[in-house]
């Protein structure tokens, strides 16, 4: 098996769509020589022109000299069938997604290489024991799982198979490096890591507004202001495709024996049966022309009365009255109630303390508020008095999102659920803990990876959203795994392992 750092190293890449075009640019930029097999005719050198075109462009921009850009372009070569990639020291499959089709290119590569070219699959979800099954060397194939756009995705997961030997995995770890990507060794199983791991923050943003408690655009805007995602969960829908990611939902979520922690929602399966696929259908949880979103419903609360002169905390609460204290509002005898709940609905902090839930405001302070605050009510609470509420602290320059009860608000609950199956990941040994927070933040764009978004919460607060959700909904979805549980009550760091 050859070494992927020697100057001399030749990369073959079958199927030359978008995925292939950016695994060829990402090779030949590595100083690799490049082979490039495509089924249709002319594709080939139609993938080698429009790369050629992006790398101009990289010059123009002045990311890459005019002698590194030839060079690059000079180490791209057409192959007319399977017969020509016998030079190669690795090939990369990036074909489209059907095991049969898979198959079939892996055992003609097999036919074609050396015994000890390395044959690796772009697939995002389809098992890489089940398309090595079509070769005799099974040790040499693996899954190098890359991510669109290729060029600006840092990050591959390099997946191992039942078979896969150590030295494949070495030697594609060094490839993913040539080519200027973080590689990630990952664990054969459904959706690998990153497909799995962001199943609980869209299903979960799913799950909320099933439940009516929010709407998509209120949901985005408090994971955006007070969690620093990039994107919210509808957002991020809409931007990969509901046609993509309700199929590979369904796929993950029978892989996994149909864990309800990673089930999805009806209004997921609604917008795929109605093709409102999101950017690329013209509409799917938001509107789009041209690609570009239309205006947006508001997620801010406009409250129609005057801020209230004082407010009654539920309970003692430090940082709510710290909270209180910063936008000026004062905490006496009179005025509506208010409680900062961590895991709890309004109307079980109302039972639990007694005070009467049409007066009761809950505040969600577990995230950034400095420019947005949840705020939430029970059934058949006092509109006037989250009125007064919001108002106070709209005063203060923060927007406010009211929303319907729900244990955990949104973010608490989002966050948590994300947490929990970061976790699961590191439990079942999908990958190192570390890893999984790098694979995470480069194939997602998280702030954080999960178990850090554990540990930014406090593991034991995580603990306590998911034990009270689970308690008031009776869901085994919100179950903590036995991972966070245990650190949490050992006082461990979430990433410490076995």
């Amino acid at each position: 098996m050859k070494d992927p750092a020697q100057s001399d190293y030749v990369v073959g890449v079958v199927g030359a769509g978008a995925m292939g075009q950016g695994i060829i640019q990402v090779s030949v930029q590595g100083g690799m020589r490049c082979l490039i097999l495509d089924a249709r005719e002319g594709g080939a050198e139609e993938a080698r022109q429009k790369i050629g075109a992006r790398i101009d462009r990289l010059v123009e921009k002045g990311r890459v000299g005019e002698e590194d850009a030839e060079a690059a372009k000079g180490r791209m070569e057409i192959a007319a069938d399977f017969a020509d990639l016998d030079p190669c020291d690795a090939v990369v499959e990036a074909i489209f997604e059907e095991i049969e089709a898979k198959r079939d290119t892996f055992a003609r590569i097999e036919a074609a290489v050396g015994p000890d070219c390395l044959i690796a699959s772009n697939t995002s979800s389809i098992p890489i024991a089940s398309i090595a099954q079509a070769c005799e060397r099974r040790g040499r194939v693996a899954g190098m799982h890359f991510f669109n756009p290729v060029p600006l995705m840092k990050l591959v997961e390099v997946i191992r198979a039942a078979e896969t030997s150590d030295a494949t995995v070495t030697a594609l770890n060094t490839l993913g490096q040539r080519m200027g990507r973080t590689p990630v060794t990952v664990k054969d199983s459904p959706g690998f890591l990153v497909n799995m791991g962001g199943r609980a923050y869209t299903t979960e943003g799913l799950r909320i507004a099933h439940e009516g408690v929010a709407t998509p655009a209120q949901i985005d805007a408090i994971m955006r202001d007070c969690w620093h995602f990039r994107m919210g969960p509808f957002e991020l829908m809409d931007l990969t495709g509901i046609d993509v990611n309700y199929p590979v939902s369904r796929i993950i979520y029978d892989g996994y024996m149909q864990d309800p922690r990673i089930k999805t929602s009806p209004n997921h399966a609604a917008m795929f049966d109605a093709g409102l696929y999101g950017r690329k259908a013209g509409k799917g949880w938001y509107e789009y022309e041209g690609g570009k979103p239309l205006d947006r419903p508001s997620a801010d609360y406009q409250a129609k009365g005057e801020p209230a002169p004082s407010v009654r905390l539920a309970e003692p609460n430090p940082s709510l009255e710290a909270f209180c204290a910063d936008i000026g509002l004062s905490i006496g005898d009179a005025g509506p109630f208010v409680a900062a709940p961590i895991g709890e609905d309004a109307t079980h902090v109302a039972v639990r303390t007694g005070i009467a839930h049409q007066a009761l405001v809950c505040l969600d302070l577990s995230g950034d508020t400095t420019k947005r605050i949840t705020a939430m009510t029970a059934p058949a609470a006092d509109e006037s008095a989250l009125d007064m509420v919001a108002a106070a602290i709209a005063r203060s320059g923060r927007s406010v999102t009211a929303i319907k009860d729900s244990p955990g608000f949104v973010g608490q609950r989002m966050c948590a659920m994300t947490a929990n199956l970061g976790c699961y990941m590191a439990e079942i040994g999908l990958a190192s803990p570390s890893d999984i927070d790098l694979a995470m933040q480069l194939g997602l764009n998280y702030p954080l990876g999960p178990l850090a978004l554990a540990e930014d919460l406090g593991a034991g607060q995580a603990l306590e959203i998911l034990e009270q959700t689970h308690a008031i909904t009776g869901e085994d979805r919100y179950r903590p795994t036995l991972w966070l549980k245990r650190r949490a009550r050992l006082g461990l760091p979430v990433h410490t392992e076995s």
